[in-house]
């Protein structure tokens, strides 16, 4: 009998170069760099970083989206279809010559995608990109029209550098699958997105901050946090799959939300969030003990988004705008593999009529 791995868990499927996350020890490691040492970079240079790494020498920019392309967010902004469907419908109208053109193409596009749609929703017609900003500061400059305080584009890169990549998830994954069958890389990244939308891969930082909003101020933090607690609710933005200790990313953006709430933003809420934090780690302990329920980067990602002006549809979305240049670089390492992703299943439904004689 074949032993059956169900998610494939536990199973080694390629060598990479870009990221290794090991959740026992709390470290994440992005391109041979520690993430805490990334958190500095400008994302252009932590995508080129990573596409040098799989063989490919370019860096992302903001592009103009093609006319099809803005057309097709025309005609779905009416209907209010949600923004991640609107970003996989609008990547999959984009199309390129070779695997370098496709690659610049979508990073640079990704951006301008969200913030277009998100214009257009909100009746507002979509700017066109700055050549002279990067790709931080030109998201923010598209969703709201105005050149954003530089401390605000350092906390978005910050973000970015981030959640950038993360080992063999679910939606990497895809991107390798497709990439893998020798299929063009718009198709790689469109499954990619795909993927990221499920609710147990993406997921949504949004839930975290409604819990320091339902609390409102310090005094209540403790009592609210016990009756979640003894009600048998998960506490948002606490405890991860993979990481055993504290995330490190969450460490990258908690001193990201410092610094941004400090210079340009409200520190009221970023003194709330923290007072709540250290409260549920104390009756995490307490409550259960030896679990290692650590702050994980949701609870950091949605206080500094939100910091950021960006409500949450555009929570996923924005972690998107990163992850897509993660994804690319893995779908030009799977080339350089050249070998098909094709795993093995075992049967188990029943044997009838002359299939039956195969049982014996």
């Amino acid at each position: 009998m074949n032993e059956v791995h169900n998610g494939l868990e536990g199973i080694v499927a390629a060598e990479t170069r870009l990221s290794m996350v090991d959740g026992e020890r709390g470290e994440l490691v992005i391109g041979g760099y520690a993430v805490e040492e990334l958190a500095s970079w400008g994302f252009e240079d932590v995508a080129s970083l990573l596409w040098g790494l799989a063989g490919f020498e370019g860096k992302p920019a903001v592009c103009a989206l093609p006319p099809h392309t803005l057309q097709l967010l025309r005609d779905v902004a009416p209907k209010r279809v949600p923004v991640m469907d609107a970003l996989r419908m609008a990547a999959g109208t984009l199309s390129a010559e070779d695997d370098a053109d496709a690659a610049r193409m979508l990073a640079g596009s990704f951006p301008v995608i969200v913030a277009a749609y998100w214009r257009l929703l909100h009746g507002v017609e979509p700017l066109a990109p700055r050549a002279e900003l990067g790709i931080a500061a030109n998201y923010l400059y598209l969703l709201t029209g105005r050149e954003p305080h530089a401390e605000l584009v350092r906390g978005l890169e910050t973000y970015l550098n981030t959640v950038v990549d993360h080992g063999l998830n679910a939606s990497t994954f895809t991107a390798r699958v497709v990439a893998s069958t020798g299929s063009d890389f718009v198709s790689a990244i469109v499954g990619a997105v795909g993927a990221l939308k499920g609710p147990l891969h993406g997921g949504a930082p949004g839930p975290a901050l409604d819990m320091v909003f339902e609390i409102g101020e310090a005094s209540r933090a403790e009592g609210v946090l016990r009756a979640k607690i003894a009600a048998g609710e998960r506490l948002m933005g606490f405890g991860h799959r993979v990481y055993k200790v504290r995330d490190p990313r969450a460490d990258v953006l908690a001193a990201a939300a410092e610094r941004m709430f400090t210079r340009a933003g409200d520190m009221s809420l970023y003194n709330l969030a923290r007072d709540v934090e250290a409260t549920a780690l104390r009756l995490l302990e307490e409550h259960k003990p030896g679990r290692k329920l650590q702050t994980n980067v949701e609870f950091y990602t949605a206080l500094l988004l939100h910091g950021l002006g960006l409500e949450v549809p555009l929570f996923t979305p924005t972690f998107a705008v990163a992850r897509v240049v993660g994804w690319l670089a893995h779908a030009f390492e799977q080339r350089r593999v050249g070998r098909i992703i094709r795993p093995q299943s075992v049967y188990v439904g029943e044997r009838h009529g002359a299939a039956a004689a195969y049982a014996g």
